[in-house]
């Protein structure tokens, strides 16, 4: 049979956006499509990216814009409320010596470097598009679109999030499960002095933390235990957050007078997803929040979406036919990380919700981030 060489990347976070990259970079014919408009470019405050994320940024080729968009430092200090440094310790370099360990960025910046990667890897772009029906043989797929046209396709990758229609499509029930935990974000101006993520915790919520983004800015956040989002208003945003954050000290007291703007913060409750057994049915393939998501306690989210995109385009570009064989050695290859990375992300939220104090919190972080040196 000959190689396949059309692909749908449905979704355009950084698991499609990547997918594409690598994809086209072989001379694979993709077509990419959207749901939002805006294509995420003006949405989210800010991301911490570790090395093995900034490792597949720089295969992408956007490492030289990354670095001049984010800040990059190496330590995390663990602090008291009241902005007592208690503890600081050197982030592990996940991604290599010459990476740093960890880079904060504005997100709307990472995902319009991202874009513009995807617009000069030539893929066919559909914003405000959605696959409305997917008919599966063993060649192929064939998409119905919003839009009213259908395609034929060798291959779909199903990158459309957590929540991914793709994924429920291909029968596969798994999803998103609460912790039990919730998170407030907000981006804000950067104080002087402020040159890593410091994490308080204790007081009102379980952490109060910040990354710097770059020169000027950073991204804010409280965790808390979840509250039924239905009861808060977003026009209250605001105030929930900076009177959260008007109880904890240090360099929080010049970032809670700049939690104003109800529309700059985000409220979101922390999920867990693990898609067990395999990420495809067919010619249909998950990568990214569609196959896992778990809580940001870690920072690997977009590292393991990242990384899906990378084993996942190795494997297609190798010259092997697509078939049910190369599909699960994706899986096989990803899912003791990702396990890893999940189990982890979650075990760090569920010491603080049953109020366990002696938890080996440096010790799962340390083997976990140990593991991550290692390449996917």
């Amino acid at each position: 049979m000959a190689e396949p060489r059309t692909v749908l990347v449905i979704g355009g976070g950084a698991a499609g956006n990547a997918s594409t990259v690598l994809l086209r970079r072989a001379g694979v014919a993709v077509d990419l499509i959207e749901a939002r408009p805006d294509w995420n470019a003006t949405t989210g405050s800010g991301i911490t990216l570790q090395g093995n994320a900034l490792r597949v940024l720089r295969e992408l080729g956007v490492w030289d814009q990354v670095e001049a968009s984010g800040f990059a430092f190496g330590s995390l200090g663990v602090t008291t409320p009241d902005g007592t440094v208690l503890h600081e310790a050197e982030d592990i370099r996940t991604g290599g010596e010459d990476l740093p360990a960890t880079l904060g960025m504005q997100r709307p910046q990472l995902q319009r470097i991202l874009i513009d990667a995807v617009r000069a890897s030539g893929a066919t772009i559909r914003l405000g598009t959605t696959a409305t029906a997917l008919d599966q043989d063993p060649e192929g797929v064939t998409v119905q679109l919003s839009d009213g046209t259908t395609a034929r396709y060798d291959l779909v990758i199903a990158a459309d999030g957590l929540n991914s229609s793709t994924r429920a499509a291909t029968g596969i029930t798994a999803k998103p499960e609460p912790t039990g935990m919730a998170i407030w974000r907000t981006p804000a101006p950067r104080p002087a002095g402020l040159v890593r993520t410091d994490l308080a915790y204790g007081g009102p919520a379980y952490i109060a933390g910040y990354c710097p983004t770059g020169e000027n800015t950073i991204y804010a956040y409280v965790v808390e235990a979840c509250r039924d989002r239905a009861s808060i208003d977003p026009a209250t945003y605001a105030d929930e957050m900076r009177r959260l954050t008007q109880a904890y000290g240090g360099h929080w007291s010049e970032i809670t007078p700049h939690i104003t703007d109800p529309a700059k913060v985000n409220y979101a409750w922390f999920d867990r997803l693990l898609v067990e057994g395999s990420w495809h049915r067919g010619r249909v393939v998950l990568v990214g929040d569609a196959a896992h998501g778990c809580p940001p306690t870690l920072a690997q989210g977009a590292a393991m979406s990242l990384e899906d995109a990378s084993v996942l385009a190795e494997l297609l570009t190798s010259g092997r036919a697509w078939d049910d064989d190369l599909f699960q050695e994706y899986y096989e290859r990803r899912i003791p990380r990702v396990r890893a990375v999940v189990e982890a992300s979650v075990q760090l939220g569920q010491w603080q919700l049953d109020g366990i104090r002696d938890a080996d919190v440096p010790g799962l972080i340390g083997r976990t981030m140990t593991m991550l040196k290692e390449l996917p």
